[in-house]
């Protein structure tokens, strides 16, 4: 069965649009996981249009080995899923600090 295509509403701003993606990760991650099992994902297409900021961060180099080996498991280049397990911590400091309040 083929995947529906991912269908990103139109939003009134920019808050709307970091809320619709901020709730919709595991919609998100179903989609890419069965692109990059297909072998359907492009290379730095985001970089190369200026919609994505690089940053440079040193990590110490057993995380980075656990990175790529629970990676492979899911089929996924390292620095994918590290994005993924950062976007995931953020989100859930940020519901922790809210509940905090």
């Amino acid at each position: 069965m083929k995947d529906k295509k991912l269908e990103i509403p139109v939003f009134e701003n920019e808050g709307q649009e970091a809320k619709w993606w901020a709730e919709n990760p595991d919609f998100i991650l179903a989609r890419f996981e069965s692109a990059a099992a297909a072998n359907r994902l492009g290379r730095g297409t985001a970089v190369r249009r200026g919609l994505t900021p690089t940053t440079t961060i040193r990590l110490d180099p057993a995380d980075i080995s656990r990175a790529k080996s629970q990676a492979e498991r899911r089929g996924l280049k390292y620095q994918t899923y590290l994005k993924m397990l950062i976007h995931q911590a953020l989100t859930q400091e940020e519901s922790a600090t809210k509940q905090r309040r």
